[in-house]
């Protein structure tokens, strides 16, 4: 049966964490992704402090080959990154296994993963492996996913799926964007720093519906 985990580990076995020394009062989320041999989890917020030049702040660490600002909304930051995998840490560990992530959060303590696998015996490899590599990870949850009422799963707010809608019919989501978070704050006559809250929440709801449903057979 799949299997949801929490681990954790020491800020200094991920990459990036140097940043907490220059800036220990941040927060970074990684935006949840599948992990595959191409693109491990490209994505990732920061949060807590206002960073002069961001990218600058990031590039030298560690395990980052390439860092860039793709937004930002006051002190919040979302930065795409290519990740060195010749190190032996916790990402290259999830590409090896192909454990899906579903949250991990960084602060100046700890690393904090919440990881899914088809079967607890997936988690029991990946714990596994992160040992034989010396990642000093902690397990601190465990549990079997049970089915879920469809009237308790997480849902749009109105405003949610009126940010996203509008985001979506302007062209938001294309490459290169066509509109930005302040031009939709304008048609909403709302601030950017809600039209960003409003997106990230909103897209965290739909994956999260659409990812809890029962895998569809082969048509």
């Amino acid at each position: 049966m799949a299997t949801e985990a929490t681990v954790t580990v020491p800020s200094d076995q991920f990459p990036l964490d140097t940043v907490f020394a220059q800036f220990p009062d941040v927060t970074v989320e990684l935006e949840r992704l599948i992990p595959s041999q191409d693109v491990v989890i490209p994505y990732f917020w920061v949060r807590g402090t206002e960073i002069e030049d961001v990218e600058a702040a990031f590039s030298e660490h560690p395990g980052v080959n390439r860092i860039q600002l793709v937004d930002s909304v006051e002190d919040e930051y979302l930065l795409r990154v290519e990740w060195s995998l010749e190190y032996d840490d916790l990402l290259s560990v999830l590409t090896e296994t192909g454990i899906p992530l579903i949250n991990a959060t960084g602060t100046n303590r700890q690393w904090t993963f919440d990881i899914r696998g088809d079967t607890r015996s997936d988690i029991a490899a990946f714990h596994a492996r992160c040992r034989k590599l010396g990642i000093p990870i902690t397990l601190t949850a465990l549990h079997e996913l049970t089915p879920v009422d469809a009237d308790a799963a997480a849902a749009l707010t109105d405003k949610q799926e009126e940010a996203l809608a509008l985001a979506y019919e302007r062209g938001y989501f294309e490459s290169p964007r066509e509109v930005t978070m302040g031009e939709i704050g304008d048609e909403l006559g709302i601030s950017q720093q809600a039209v960003a809250s409003r997106l990230r929440h909103g897209i965290k709801h739909t994956l999260e519906q659409t990812l809890s449903e029962p895998e569809r057979p082969n048509q």
